[in-house]
Order: C-alpha cells, then sequence, then structure tokens
C-alpha cells in the first residue's frame, strides 16, 4: 500500500480522512429518513404516549456521526410527541443524556417535515424508531406505508426498531403478499408488553402481527439488545436494539 506524501504531517483525524477519502465520502454522501410517530394517547388510559427517546437518539446519532444527512418527518409534522416513560432517570442513556445537551438535535426534532410532503426520492434508506404511539399511526398511515414499499421494491434498506415494526402490519411486497411474509424479523415481544402492562392497551402485539402476516419471528431475551437482518429489511427487539439496528443499517449502506 502506498500514500499520498500530502497526508503527512497532519492531525489523527485528519489523517484517517485522507487515509480512507473513499470511505468518509460515501458516509457522508448517505441521506437517511427516519419516521416518528405523531400520536401520543396511549389507548384509553388516560395516559400520554409517543415515540421512545432512546430508540430516535442512539440512530440519530449513529447516523449523524458517520456523517450522513438525516431527515427526520412524522404524519403532523413539528414536535412529535416523547413517551414520558422514556424519559425517566432509569431510560437514559449516553445518547439521550447527549441529546439533552444537544441544541441543534433538538432543533431538528422540534421541526419534523410532515410525512405527507416527503417522496422516497433521493433517500438511501428509512429508519423508524419505536415508542407506541407507531402501533395507532403509522401503522395504519397510508403515506408511511407507501414509503415502506417504495423503499423495499427499490431494494432500498429499511429498518424499524420495537414498537416500530409495527408499520408492516398493512406494508405488501410487489407480489401482493405481506411485506414481512417469508423473512425473518424480530421486534417488542409479548413478554416484554406484559412486562410493561400494556397487553390489553396497544390495538395489537407487534410480535403476533408479524407472526400473522408470515413473518418467522427469532426474539432474543427480554431487555437486551437483538437485531435480525433479512435482505434488506433491518428489525430489533427493544430500546437496546437501537444502536445495533442503526449500526446493522449503516454497514448495508456502506456495502
Amino acid at each position: 500500500m502506498s500514500f499520498n506524501v500530502e497526508c503527512g504531517n497532519v492531525l489523527p483525524r485528519e489523517l484517517f480522512l485522507c487515509l480512507t477519502p473513499h470511505v468518509f465520502q460515501k458516509a457522508s454522501s448517505m441521506k437517511i429518513l427516519m419516521v416518528l410517530t405523531s400520536h401520543d394517547k396511549l389507548g384509553d388510559t388516560g395516559k400520554d404516549t409517543g415515540f421512545w427517546l432512546e430508540e430516535f437518539a442512539a440512530p440519530y446519532y449513529v447516523f449523524k456521526d458517520a456523517g450522513a444527512k438525516v431527515t427526520l418527518a412524522s404524519p403532523k409534522g413539528g414536535q412529535p410527541p416523547l413517551d414520558p416513560s422514556s424519559n425517566t432517570q432509569d431510560a437514559q442513556t449516553s445518547a439521550t443524556d447527549r441529546y439533552k445537551k444537544d441544541d441543534v438535535a433538538q432543533a431538528h426534532l422540534g421541526s419534523t417535515k410532515k410525512l405527507s410532503d416527503i417522496s422516497a426520492d433521493g433517500f438511501d434508506a428509512v429508519f423508524y424508531p419505536g415508542g407506541h404511539g407507531p402501533l395507532w399511526d403509522l401503522a395504519e398511515d397510508a403515506n408511511s406505508i407507501r414509503l415502506i414499499e417504495t423503499f423495499a421494491a427499490s431494494d432500498r434498506p429499511v429498518a424499524a426498531v420495537c414498537h416500530a415494526p409495527g408499520v408492516f402490519k398493512h406494508t405488501k411486497a410487489a407480489d401482493g403478499q405481506p411485506l414481512v411474509t417469508g423473512k425473518t424479523v424480530t421486534g417488542f415481544t409479548n413478554s416484554e408488553e406484559e412486562a410493561v402492562g400494556l397487553t390489553d392497551v396497544v390495538p395489537f402485539l407487534v410480535e403476533d402481527m408479524l407472526k400473522s402476516n408470515g413473518g418467522t419471528f427469532e426474539r432474543g431475551e427480554d431487555w437486551a439488545s437483538f437485531v435480525v437482518t433479512d435482505e434488506n429489511l433491518i428489525t430489533g427487539q427493544n430500546p437496546a436494539s437501537s444502536e445495533a439496528a442503526a449500526e446493522a443499517l449503516l454497514e448495508m449502506l456502506k456495502g
């Protein structure tokens, strides 16, 4: 291997970029769409719900740190609702701590684009963070279904974590079968839903839906990181899986 002499006498990060310009250039040209829920009511419980903070923050920084351009969207646009359970002290991680100190990221999240104004054109991949909210809105949202089907039909990665695989409830493959038919997938498990006491509150159970749509459901231990990749479909089981799911998508794009 030979190096251009212009790479001499530079800082470590600059040296890395100089030695691997093709890698950085490819990462920095990635355009990733993240779609969040706009739903804020936890069924008839009188409690609030929304997106899960860790499931947004960890992937967001995985993508941003790789130099990718991230676009945020939600059905209603603007500030998506935060699930208050994801903002308790015991739910915090290094990614959520970083987000809470990041005024730029907070402003970015507070101004999501309306999903109806978003086209799949120009994006390399789409990522869905979870929280219970998507089970009510994104699972039934025609614009979301259209986007996912477009990404899938063009062999671009589609990733979803925790409750977000619920967005595959009505999505179809080119042959008219459910998108997950014959695919190995994961998502928030029945036992995890039972553990949080919401089995009879949610409109459907993610695990049961994926199975009924013909998916081969795999799982790890409750609350442990577990990610499945099948062709261009990436699914993560729970909040702990969000960073690994984002990294799997990034590796797929770098290909």
